[in-house]
């Protein structure tokens, strides 16, 4: 019927913009998240001296539900479809964060942090969908691109909101993002297609316990799951913690606007580094490059403990975070090559899950080692960042069976 409309609705092209805008809008409010909540539980009764234990048992907890159906989506999107699947996450976000929006007390805080843990599995999805599309000599810059719209989120978002809060407050900033959400939703709605349709008519719990089994039978996938989880976790810790420390460096009267900033910069040089590292691992090899820069990490966070000063501090969170993002980005890749084409869908539905067992792992841990000082978070970040890397060496030399 729209002749000029429907080669746009399918160019891989097209699709990278539509699923880089819904990761980057997803992220912002993520980040906004993560930089915003340590200033805001005070406002809900929170002490400040008990602040770093709230917001590392928070972000442990906020986890757990979705970690428990995290299984049944890539069943679900293998027995009817996946668009919707994709869909479901940002109406779960939107509907998180309406709840937060209106919270008054710290528990009802809590169920709307939890609410967005129901909205994993979306990013495996969108990236298999992209693998289908993308020419494979094209695929490791689209996944850096769709990847790196991660840490952009996640400093544009305190960037830009931060003014908002210190000026309005953390709930007229999850309004927007409740607008913004919703253009989200109606973009994927309406502004691709997508041919898959699902063929396996079995059980969905049957599908669900075999998405767990492919993993747990593959011999690399059984190593490659536990390096990126040590990874991760060491990352999160540090992200996790990272405004809390700026609060304790900064003592001007913009607190929010300053951690914008501080992850401002660290999202800028992320929006450089994400790219080229994912055009340098097309040439030179991803697991090279993977590894390599998780060695560097692992050089660079033990510095955020030594520079006190809030100009040393930034520059080497920007340093930090930006190769950590490309690190991210290229650990999909990887993970993607790791699986066969049969059963790569169920597996890349399993993506993020690095990332949500190390927001749950490395901040239970920060809650624990930052009992004495905040700083102690990121020499812990790089022990668990060397952990990962003799298990990503592990997981390299093993085959790929699944």
């Amino acid at each position: 019927m729209f002749p000029e409309v429907l080669p746009k609705r399918r160019s891989w092209v097209w699709l990278l913009v539509l699923y880089t805008f819904g990761s980057l809008i997803e992220t912002t409010f993520y980040g906004q998240l993560s930089a915003f909540t340590p200033l805001y539980l005070p406002q809900l009764g929170i002490a400040p001296a008990d602040v770093p234990f709230w917001i590392g048992l928070i972000t442990s907890l906020a986890g757990i539900p979705g970690l428990l159906f995290l299984p049944f989506w890539g069943a679900l999107a293998d027995r009817y479809a996946r668009k919707p699947i994709i869909i479901r996450s940002f109406v779960v976000h939107l509907l998180a964060g309406s709840v937060l929006a209106v919270a008054g007390n710290i528990w009802v805080f809590l169920i709307g942090r939890s609410i967005t843990g129901l909205a994993l599995g979306n990013s495996g999805l969108m990236m298999t969908t992209l693998s289908e599309r993308a020419p494979s000599a094209r695929q490791g810059l689209a996944f850096s691109i769709m990847n790196s719209a991660a840490p952009v989120g996640v400093f544009l978002g305190p960037l830009i909101g931060g003014p908002v809060v210190d000026r309005w407050g953390f709930p007229s900033l999850l309004l927007i993002d409740i607008a913004l959400l919703a253009a989200v939703i109606l973009s994927l709605t309406f502004g691709y297609h997508d041919d898959y349709q699902g063929t396996d008519r079995g059980s969905i719990w049957h599908m669900a316990l075999d998405s767990v089994s492919i993993i747990t039978t593959s011999r690399r996938l059984r190593m490659l799951f536990p390096a990126l989880f040590a990874l991760f976790a060491g990352w999160m810790l540090a992200m996790t913690y990272v405004p809390v420390a700026v609060g304790q460096i900064y003592s001007g009267t913009d607190p929010a606007t300053m951690v914008g900033i501080v992850l401002g910069a660290g999202g800028f040089v992320a929006l450089v580094l994400g790219p080229a590292l994912g055009a340098l691992a097309d040439k030179v090899g991803m697991w090279r490059v993977l590894i390599a820069g998780a060695v560097i990490e692992v050089l660079l966070w033990p510095l955020l403990a030594v520079f006190r000063d809030l100009n040393g501090f930034a520059v080497i969170y920007a340093l930090v975070n930006g190769l950590g993002s490309g690190v991210f980005a290229l650990s999909f890749s990887v993970l993607a090559a790791s699986a066969s084409s049969q059963v790569r869908g169920r597996v890349m539905a399993f993506a993020y899950l690095p990332v949500n067992i190390g927001v749950m792992i490395g901040p239970a841990i920060g809650s624990l080692v930052t009992k004495g000082t905040v700083f102690a978070a990121f020499p812990t970040a790089a022990v668990l960042t060397t952990l990962s890397i003799f298990l990503l060496v592990a997981a390299q030399r093993r085959a790929v069976t699944a």
